[in-house]
């Protein structure tokens, strides 16, 4: 919930650290490209229903979206993108980021609820048309604020869930009076999705986190705990070196 100046005026108030913003901005590049990998991969224990929505931000005062995709039963961020324009490409992104946690296809029953914006349907047709049945699905379209229709009634929770989300991102995001270029939002969308999923205390969960990481357990502070999701996110990069290197031999 800090800006970059104000974490780096914070650390040499408080610990008498002297380093500029720009290196605290180095700190969360490299820390992000460490835990991204663990946090992309995690076996989230998916349910039959996502629900998704775009938020927009500012990046050097133009606006930009972040899509997001969540599982509706544990809650978990399973997809996330950061686009300049909010068309179909960066949404089948972020649902080709989510689906990847069903394997080879998606649950039966499952259920994809969004809002009425035309680029969800285009583009559960082209995960259709290029996986064929395994992953054909129909988007739920849950619209306007009204529940004037009947589809909109039922399932009009799910769309405040993800509107939920939304607001809790942008609580952190306001302090840092928008983006000074798209690496800098990318480095902390991806960090803030790592805590929203490891880290952060949830009420509907009874305060406690979204998944529970056993290696975290003997960390007694925060500092800690990230320092042993860099460490997991760098093992996993190893593991995913060492599968390239046997698929090549």
């Amino acid at each position: 919930g800090l800006s970059l100046r104000k974490t780096a005026q914070a650390l040499r108030d408080i610990h008498g650290i002297k380093i500029s913003h720009q290196q605290v901005a180095n700190y969360c590049t490299t820390a992000a490209i460490c835990v991204k990998p663990f946090t992309d991969s995690y076996d989230y224990k998916v349910g039959k229903v996502l629900t998704a929505d775009e938020t927009y931000i500012k990046i050097r005062g133009i606006k930009g979206y972040i899509w997001f995709i969540m599982d509706a039963a544990r809650r978990s961020i399973l997809g996330y993108q950061i686009s300049d324009n909010r068309g179909v490409g960066p949404c089948i992104l972020s649902m080709r980021m989510a689906f990847k946690h069903f394997k080879d296809k998606l649950p039966e029953n499952f259920k994809f609820i969004a809002d009425g914006y035309s680029a969800y349907p285009l583009a559960a047709q082209q995960f259709f048309h290029k996986f064929g049945k395994k992953f054909k699905f129909d988007i739920t379209q849950v619209i306007g604020l009204t529940n004037d229709d009947e589809v909109s009634a039922k399932y009009r929770p799910y769309k405040q869930m993800i509107e939920r989300l939304n607001r809790t991102y942008k609580e952190s995001y306001r302090p840092t009076n928008g983006f000074d270029n798209i690496e800098g939002a990318n480095y902390d969308l991806a960090l803030w999705v790592t805590y929203y999923n490891f880290l952060r205390p949830h009420k509907h969960n009874g305060f406690r986190v979204l998944n529970h990481v056993q290696e975290l357990d003997n960390a007694d502070n925060m500092p800690g705990k990230w320092q042993l999701l860099i460490y997991l996110g760098q093992c996993r990069i190893k593991q995913m070196q060492q599968g390239e290197a046997r698929n090549c031999s």
